[in-house]
């Protein structure tokens, strides 16, 4: 009898074995596929724009902030630019290119300059997520856990939760969700989660890759009597 028992022990602890290994398994032959993927992509990518929806949700005070706008991401070399016009509630532009981030607010005439120095690679890796990118690239920054596949604007998208292998970048995000077309190398929705509860949700629609950007549309254009900021 109690040789028995110890056979049905083991073979229960074998079969949970097996069960628990298999989608580890899986999950690490999805994720390969997804970056393979991703590197075709951005193999080919040069450019795309899409209309954009950001929401952001503030914890303390428990409220959503609704901002839409379009954006543009374009290859320069190894490196992508970036800038987006905010068109509602209030008009801002942002513009990121060799490694310094600008916002102009023109209602205020303010310009804030960001230098990302030698943090570059960390800014590009947040401001051009899922867009051009490459898996092995993304690999380095995030640790990354396949979610699934999920349906959005009938288009499949592969989910994947980031987590930032950088520890100074945690404290920004705990960790990213992104529901990215790995064919085309972009992304339709990102999730981004903070240490404080708040969290940032982005949707990106009617996007075209491979086509002429006007980045006139998303010129800066000060005077002198622009106030500039530094932080």
């Amino acid at each position: 009898m109690r040789f028995g028992l110890i056979k049905f022990t083991a073979a229960a602890a074998f079969m949970l074995t097996a069960i628990s290994i298999k989608p580890a398994a899986a999950q690490t032959q999805e994720l390969q596929k997804v970056v393979q993927q991703l590197d075709a992509a951005a193999a080919k990518f040069q450019s795309a724009t899409a209309d954009l929806r950001w929401d952001t949700y503030e914890r303390v005070v428990r409220e959503t902030t609704i901002q839409t706008g379009i954006i543009f991401f374009q290859k320069k070399g190894a490196a992508t630019d970036m800038g987006a016009v905010i068109q509602k509630p209030a008009k801002k532009v942002v513009a990121y290119s060799g490694g310094q981030l600008k916002l102009y607010q023109p209602s205020i005439d303010e310009l804030t300059l960001l230098s990302a120095g030698k943090n570059q690679s960390q800014y590009e890796s947040f401001l051009t997520l899922g867009f051009g990118g490459s898996g092995t690239e993304m690999e380095k920054q995030w640790t990354i856990t396949p979610q699934g596949t999920e349906t959005i604007d009938g288009v499949q998208t592969t989910k994947l939760d980031l987590v930032p292998k950088q520890e100074s970048v945690k404290n920004t995000f705990t960790h990213v969700i992104i529901w990215t077309d790995p064919v085309r190398g972009v992304s339709l929705k990102q999730q981004f989660f903070t240490p404080s509860g708040d969290q940032k949700i982005c949707f990106y629609t009617n996007i075209k890759v491979n086509g002429k950007v006007d980045t006139k549309a998303f010129e800066i254009k000060t005077t002198s009597k622009t106030s500039v900021k530094r932080p």
